[in-house]
């Protein structure tokens, strides 16, 4: 029924996830042999289930000079590796040539292919998590951002003012508002704020363990400055490793933090955008991080904080390895 689309860039790769709902993307490069093995199967699969606009089929070179980009920003480190995507998020990953294996996974969303055409793919708020993430920095070398290991789900964010802010917007990978020239609706403000005080507690939970290298925090607060109720940026935080839920306040108070941060004004970049290091040998093996704002910059009487984005740098699951990608069932007797 479909043709397997063949990503070039990653903006198209960007726009595919937007406009369809289920995503199967076949990571792969030309010397893995493997690859080439089951790249009938594959071929198969989308023939047999991709419906538009609901469930699509792509293939992305991992060495290509406009897609390598969207392997590194997936950690695709073994070849192949087979990533399904539902509303513009991470689901599954296969790795390895294993026809079963993928057949089994493809064929559990079938069900959801199938009401998806009958329905409509609407895939509504989901498009602003959905594509390759705006970043307000540069990231640092050999590592990349893995805020797609966050499991959205599991997040909470206490003191928040959750009239018209909600915490998964923190994740949202397109770029802020406050940035664009289209500026966000009052019912659809893509940053959070904080509520009775300046403090907010973060809990973000990982689907698998990270290590974890840098957090870069984007807040874009308005710059009218005879406005006492101007948010502030965050100046203190505090991060507590693998927790199994939040802090309270006070407990974030009182308990020697994993690490404790200090923001200065100097820290922040043109992108609103601060690069904050961490202790790299405290921050292996990590399935959750608390990060307590303690309080904000700035001399006026706002008793609030504005946070736009946050994204984590550092390694996902496993170990990468250097130099070239690792093939999977290329090895005698498989």
């Amino acid at each position: 029924m479909g043709k397997t689309i063949e990503i070039t860039s990653p903006e198209q790769f960007s726009e595919t996830l937007k406009d369809s709902r289920i995503v199967v993307a076949d990571f792969y490069a030309n010397w893995c042999q493997p690859c080439k093995q089951i790249a009938p199967f594959f071929e198969r699969l989308s023939a047999s289930l991709s419906r538009p606009m609901v469930a699509t089929f792509v293939r992305v070179d991992t060495e290509g000079e406009g897609s390598k980009a969207i392997a590194a920003e997936y950690a695709v480190t073994h070849l192949p590796t087979f990533i399904i995507f539902r509303d513009g998020l991470v689901v599954e990953k296969v790795k390895g040539a294993n026809p079963k294996q993928l057949q089994t996974v493809v064929e559990n969303l079938s069900s959801d292919i199938e009401n998806a055409t009958r329905g409509g793919a609407d895939a509504g708020s989901s498009s602003s998590m959905a594509g390759i993430a705006w970043k307000g920095a540069d990231l640092p070398r050999g590592y990349t951002d893995i805020s797609n290991s966050v499991d959205v789900r599991g997040l909470e964010l206490l003191n928040a003012d959750e009239t018209h802010f909600s915490v998964r917007t923190l994740f949202n990978k397109n770029k802020p508002s406050a940035l664009s020239k289209d500026k966000a609706s009052s019912n659809e403000k893509d940053w959070v704020e904080s509520d009775t005080d300046e403090q907010l507690l973060l809990y973000t939970p990982f689907n698998s363990a990270v290590k974890l290298h840098t957090i870069q925090i984007t807040s874009l607060p308005p710059t009218d400055e005879d406005d006492d109720e101007v948010p502030m940026r965050p100046k203190t935080l505090k991060l507590f490793t693998n927790r199994p839920h939040n802090l309270s306040f006070d407990d974030a108070e009182d308990i020697d933090a994993t690490q404790t941060i200090e923001i200065g004004e100097n820290d922040w970049n043109s992108n609103g955008t601060a690069n904050l290091g961490l202790r790299f040998v405290r921050f292996q093996n990590i399935t959750s991080l608390v990060i307590f704002v303690v309080d904000g910059a700035g001399d006026s009487d706002s008793e609030k904080v504005r946070i736009d984005r946050i994204r984590f740098i550092g390694e996902s699951g496993e170990k990468r390895e250097m130099g070239k990608l690792e093939k999977i069932g290329d090895e005698p007797g498989e």
